[in-house]
């Protein structure tokens, strides 16, 4: 199997770094050698800003919040890199975090280096010189579940990683925070969302336990093999880690895990749509079997993890009306918002997570 190594490519407009700034502040606060100083940037995404910084002899990712910015909690770099620092030792798959810089007069904007993993990033659509049959993908779909069990199974209570959330009231807390997210961020009048939010406060759940969920887990945050796709590297973009029920976790990367007949708009995110991959009900019934763990009522966490994806987007889309970013891509945001609604909406009224457009 061969395969590009994820390529970062030249820093989009009004995103640029200072190589000299940035030189300058890594040659007296580090030990890098600057000597030879390279900035590319990663194509894709829509949150937190992500480049490749090449020196002479390393290669480092740096990341910062997105320009325009005004959510301090899910763009907390100081937060992201003090998780990395308590995560790499008990969880290789993290990356390791390198240095934190609070002054944001050297790029605009707080940031944190991390070392790179090198290998394969799975985004919008299969990287050119890739050769992936449906064997390949229902391998990698099973590798990425279980993998997002081991993630819950790590031990976090009584460790140092339980700092970092506060797993009591868990799901009733999440509720109600992502509808005032929601609620401040709206822009149209979504009745799908509306009915959504009504349903989610009469159905809250009680916690199905205490682990590390990652909260943004999907293939394009996995740095793979490219010599074989299963072989999952790296785990990035820890910015809304935290401690809490693992089910919320599951929740959302099903709603990330799009399927054939979902609406166009919510296939970027995930390749999972691509034949050879597990659908939804296939997910949660390998989690399951991994984790031991009975999802009675999967509905409910299937529903939350899309009503957040609606609001994340969301909080993007409004950033993008009020002229707070330029980035075109943003525009089309308000379609993923709908398609989110229409998702949860249905899986509501048909009480099932899959197969909720086919005809």
């Amino acid at each position: 199997m061969q395969g590009n190594i994820d390529q970062a490519t030249k820093v989009r407009e009004g995103e640029h770094i200072s190589e000299d700034k940035l030189r300058k502040y890594l040659t007296e606060n580090t030990e890098i050698d600057v000597r030879q100083l390279e900035i590319l940037q990663y194509p894709g995404g829509f949150s937190n800003l992500t480049y490749q910084v090449n020196t002479l002899t390393d290669s480092f990712v740096l990341r910062r919040p997105p320009i325009g910015a005004n959510i301090k909690s899910a763009h907390d770099m100081k937060r992201e890199f003090d998780i990395l620092q308590l995560l790499h030792d008990v969880y290789p798959k993290a990356p390791k975090p390198i240095h934190y810089c609070a002054d944001t007069s050297i790029i605009g904007a707080e940031f944190y280096l991390m070392q790179r993993v090198e290998g394969v990033i799975l985004r919008n659509k299969i990287p050119d010189g890739l050769a992936l049959n449906q064997g390949d993908l229902k391998a990698l779909s099973i590798s990425c579940i279980d993998n997002l069990s081991a993630l819950h199974q790590i031990q976090v209570i009584d460790t140092p990683l339980a700092s970092i959330g506060k797993p009591e009231g868990y799901v009733s807390r999440q509720v109600s925070g992502w509808i005032g997210r929601y609620e401040k961020a709206a822009t149209d009048d979504i009745n799908s969302l509306n009915m959504v939010m009504d349903w989610m406060k009469s159905q809250i759940v009680s916690e199905t336990g205490i682990a590390l969920i990652h909260n943004d887990y999907k293939y394009d945050n996995l740095v793979l093999n490219p010599k074989q796709i299963d072989d999952i590297m790296a785990v990035l973009d820890w910015e809304m880690c935290t401690i809490g029920d693992p089910l919320m976790d599951l929740g959302t990367s099903l709603a990330y895990w799009a399927e054939t007949e979902d609406h166009p708009a919510l296939k970027p995110f995930n390749l999972t749509w691509l034949p050879g991959n597990l659908n939804r009900e296939q997910v949660v019934d390998r989690y399951q079997t991994k984790s031991n763990i009975k999802l009675d009522n999967i509905v409910f966490y299937y529903v939350f993890g899309t009503f957040k994806v609606a609001v994340i987007a969301q909080q993007i889309y409004a950033r993008y009306k009020m002229g707070l970013t330029q980035d075109k891509r943003f525009a089309d945001l308000i379609h993923v918002v709908k398609a989110c609604g229409h998702n949860a909406s249905k899986a509501i009224k048909l009480n099932r997570i899959s197969q909720l457009n086919k005809s």
